[in-house]
């Protein structure tokens, strides 16, 4: 179960790479731009500022985040619905996919099927998280293990930049491939370290999901002090490299 609030604790930084991926797509006027995995639309609604004549559509897996969203103001439609059946309209000209594949088994296979579904001339952007071998997921799969929850977590469930860009090269796409690692320095103003509360709105809700409430409780005090000890505090602030894959393709014209 999603929880809006807790995902969209630090905003700024989470919403950082949207903008990056956004910027990178040169759409003038576009007929349809879809933002699959919107979750609760605030990121969504820019892309209706930026292209005010094109009807702008959010597609969420979460009832939670879909309920967020279309209670917020806009000419944005949100629509309850599963990014693996998802099929593009003859008049989607962009589609923007923005940290959601990584949770799609398959994904890769999508994103040919679409790359070959789009009008021509269309583009296509997403972003995944590609920090699936830091410290914090590391010690998540290594604790998880322990309280017999390492199934519910994949170890490495994206490709690299040129596997995306070799699949949609392939699929007739002209490509732009890039990945960033972001330095997040998140401020120790809380009760929790500020890492585990970062990946408590994302990568921990399978294991919590798993877990019975006193299990968790212990799983996450057990988490909470292997993640204090990779990430210190210096100072009032902790360091937090966060690695990003970022891929914009346009489909032949």
């Amino acid at each position: 179960m999603w929880d809006p609030a807790v995902y969209r604790r630090f905003g700024s930084e989470r919403s950082r790479p949207f903008f990056d991926l956004v910027a990178r797509i040169d759409a003038t006027a576009p007929r349809a731009v879809v933002d699959l995995g919107c979750g609760p639309g605030e990121l969504t609604r820019t892309l209706a500022e930026r292209w005010p004549q094109a009807q702008v559509t959010g597609i969420d897996s979460a009832p939670e985040m879909i309920e967020k969203a279309a209670a917020g103001a806009g000419p944005v439609a949100f629509h309850l619905g599963d990014i693996a059946t998802w099929q593009p309209g003859p008049d989607t000209d962009v589609l923007v996919t923005n940290a959601a594949l990584q949770w799609v088994p398959g994904h890769q296979e999508m994103l040919s099927r679409w790359a070959t579904g789009l009008p021509s001339g269309a583009w296509l952007a997403m972003q995944v998280p590609g920090n699936f071998d830091a410290p914090s997921h590391r010690l998540l799969r290594a604790t998880a293990a322990r309280y017999g929850a390492a199934h519910v977590l994949r170890e490495a469930p994206v490709d690299h930049p040129v596997d995306y860009a070799a699949r949609l090269t392939e699929a007739g796409a002209t490509v732009d491939a890039w990945e960033t690692t972001y330095l997040h320095l998140l401020p120790t103003d809380g009760a929790d370290h500020p890492v585990l509360r970062w990946i408590e709105g994302t990568a921990l809700r399978p294991v919590r999901a798993a877990l019975d409430d006193d299990t968790w409780t212990a799983f996450r005090a057990d988490l909470a002090g292997r993640i204090a000890e990779a990430y210190p505090a210096r100072g009032h602030l902790v360091a937090f490299p966060f690695r990003r894959i970022f891929v914009v393709a346009r489909t032949a014209s």
